[in-house]
């Protein structure tokens, strides 16, 4: 064996992203075979996965998933959520017995109707999943978007999929995580994918600014509570996305802000722009290496940092939009593609339903 094959590094974590943009479903296999090429980015610490369109039959429902550590969690739970909604349907989150995963949490799903319909139902919910998260022990919401749902828990991400049956679901997108901590533990609820509402965002990498970002976020009632630092990216992009309707292609501008010496060189208007923009959002700035696949109701997007630190690539087929870690993850379920490209330094590429496939460097767009 040759010297350079004794080591390997891998650049942490797996994320991949998989949108269809003509809104067509498919099933959770094809992202269990993107994902599976990747096994040595992860350590079997976390696997995760967020579909969007699997509960058709609820889809102006918000649906929660819920991990249990006890049966008083359960009890206490679902005497604060009966308060704040109704409860349309309910059930345990269905999933098959496998020898690879054998210490897991109660799953359960609820599908449910705000009651108050005199203040914004979003907002409701975001308050609902703050409370339980912050008060309830043994009790984490981990996901809470419409017609959507994430599944993560400890083990590597293909074995994820199947304890999930996850090739039972149809999805007009997937994103899927494999995880390897390394300043923060494994457990189920720090997996990825990350939800709030129907954001999810899978990370690899890093997130130094974590405190700052956190206190930032103490303003505006986010409160983080599951011991990771992607927490703070799925808050921020809430904030920013919903809350400031800051547009989906300039969020890069806050997330991964060009340096002040690069504002200075910039010329107006744009250096007055960005120089705002600093000034504004400093407490949302991400800083250490990182790269963030998110998904939402109309679709997703990809960001690096400013540096590029961490790798992801972007591609095409047809209607299909990829993002990926690495080429070959895209390679195993698209082995011919239309264009394949490198995200560049704190940029974003996105894709959203029914949108006009426009691959290419006119794809690529965090500065204005």
């Amino acid at each position: 064996m040759r010297e350079d094959q004794l080591y390997r590094i891998p650049s942490g974590c797996a994320v991949v992203g998989i949108l269809n943009q003509d809104g067509s479903r498919m099933s959770g296999d094809a992202v269990i075979r993107s994902i599976t090429v990747m096994h040595d980015r992860s350590n079997g610490l976390g696997g995760g996965f967020a579909g969007y369109g699997i509960y058709p039959d609820f889809p102006d429902l918000y649906a929660f998933h819920l991990l249990y550590d006890n049966r008083q969690a359960v009890l206490l739970t679902e005497d604060i959520i009966e308060n704040v909604c109704e409860v349309e349907f309910s059930e345990e989150i269905p999933f098959r017995v496998i020898k690879e995963i054998q210490d897991y949490p109660y799953l359960k799903r609820y599908f449910l109707n705000p009651k108050r319909k005199n203040f914004s139902e979003d907002d409701e919910v975001v308050q609902l999943v703050m409370k339980i998260n912050s008060s309830v022990d043994g009790a984490y919401v981990i996901s809470s978007g419409k017609n959507m749902g994430i599944f993560k828990g400890v083990g590597y991400p293909e074995d994820i999929g199947r304890f999930f049956r996850l090739e039972e679901y149809e999805a007009y997108c997937w994103i899927s995580h494999g995880r390897f901590p390394t300043n923060s533990v494994g457990w189920w609820g720090g997996a990825h994918p990350f939800g709030l509402l129907s954001w999810s965002v899978v990370h690899n990498g890093e997130i130094s600014s974590y405190g700052i970002n956190r206190r930032y976020l103490q303003n505006f009632d986010y409160h983080c509570n599951l011991q990771t630092d992607t927490e703070v990216i799925t808050y921020l992009v809430d904030l920013l996305g919903r809350k400031h309707q800051i547009r989906i292609p300039y969020l890069g501008s806050v997330l991964a802000s060009p340096f002040w010496h690069e504002i200075d060189l910039m010329p107006e208007p744009e250096k007055t722009f960005y120089r705002s923009l600093r000034i504004i959002y400093g407490g949302a700035l991400l800083n250490g290496p990182f790269s963030i696949i998110v998904g939402f109701e109309q679709g997703m997007f990809g960001l690096v940092d400013r540096i590029k630190l961490r790798p992801m690539v972007a591609a095409w087929k047809d209607s299909t939009f990829y993002l990926s870690s690495e080429e070959s993850a895209i390679r195993e379920i698209a082995p011919e593609l239309d264009e394949i490209r490198p995200l560049q330094a704190g940029e974003v590429v996105s894709g959203q339903v029914g949108e006009k496939i426009n691959y290419g460097k006119k794809c690529f767009v965090s500065r204005i």
